[in-house]
């Protein structure tokens, strides 16, 4: 599918025409759409348009890396959009001149609408230009990053909570998730920022003041969303080495209670194996009282190793 948008010289939109149009009539500037086209579409951008035969390649073979290519008259973004269910980057490639915007993508991209609706409802948006179009598609795509990284934050944290109250119901397999998912983000993000490090720093891509400061505020949102995978990111591995601290605390908490009860029944299995041989020439076994003798040591012998321990403050283990 194809859409088009011109402005004409007296500012007055015109929508959905045929592309013949664009060179009949004099717009002061015009956005085409190519939406998921078919093979008779794309071919357009070579025997309509005359873009780069390297650029057309771009468009066709994904998966590119954001970037910017300077060509005369013109440029030509790749920029990535990401899928909200597996945060899978999905391309959007843009050309951009003084007085037109060529977009193209293979799958549905939600920002364009946006940006088409705005477009259609502000009619001060039309004076801006091409330049400002583009602005508001960047804009568009790097504010729809934001929901996707405070969403995995506000999971981590919720982890981070579960982890120090409740490690009965813990498991480590959602950070590992969380942590792939920043990844994904970060594969993204990071070639965004590049790529508006780029266009801020590169004297070809002629910005005015304002214009400047358009695509300064979309460099700050990326750089403020790199801070933000990264951190997270830490956060993951400061789970990750804190349920491993915890696991191994309790695991020596374990091992202490199972040594104190060790400690006690070592002496009286000891004594109970002694008086269990029944040897002939055993003097306490003919011993009136010696079975309640013998009982009455084992249970001073408990109880004396008890009060020992709780004397050292190891018997505070049974109440952790």
């Amino acid at each position: 599918m194809i859409r088009t948008f011109g402005v004409t010289a007296d500012s007055h939109l015109e929508m959905d025409f045929p592309l013949e149009e664009l060179h009949k009539k004099s717009f002061e500037w015009y956005w085409v759409d190519f939406d998921q086209p078919t093979q008779e579409e794309w071919t357009l951008l070579d025997s309509f348009f005359q873009f780069h035969p390297l650029a057309i390649e771009d468009c066709l073979h994904r998966l590119q890396r954001p970037k910017v290519d300077f060509y005369g008259d013109y440029h030509f973004f790749v920029v990535h959009t990401m899928n909200e269910e597996t945060l899978e980057a999905e391309e959007l490639d843009l050309f951009i001149g003084k007085n037109f915007v060529v977009t193209f993508h293979h799958t549905p991209v939600e920002e364009l609408d946006l940006v088409r609706e705005k477009l259609q409802r502000d009619s001060s948006f039309w004076e801006r230009g091409s330049i400002y179009a583009m602005y508001q598609i960047l804009d568009k795509v790097v504010d729809s990053y934001f929901p996707l990284v405070y969403k995995i934050e506000d999971h981590l944290n919720e982890i981070e909570d579960q982890m120090t109250f409740d490690m009965k119901h813990f498991s480590m397999e959602s950070v590992f998730d969380m942590r792939s998912d920043l990844l994904w983000l970060r594969r993204t993000i990071l070639p965004m920022r590049d790529l508006m490090y780029r266009v801020l720093s590169s004297s070809r891509f002629d910005l005015q003041g304002h214009e400047r400061a358009y695509f300064a505020d979309i460099s700050d949102h990326l750089v403020k969303l790199t801070e933000i995978v990264e951190s997270n990111r830490e956060l993951t591995a400061d789970i990750r080495d804190s349920y491993m601290a915890m696991n191994s605390n309790r695991m020596n908490r374990i091992m202490m209670i199972l040594t104190i009860v060790s400690s006690i029944f070592i002496p009286l299995t000891f004594i109970a194996g002694v008086y269990g041989m029944n040897f002939e020439n055993m003097p306490e076994l003919n011993m009136e009282y010696g079975y309640f003798f013998t009982l009455g040591t084992m249970i001073f012998i408990g109880l004396a190793m008890l009060v020992w321990f709780k004397y050292k403050g190891w018997m505070n283990l049974f109440k952790q």
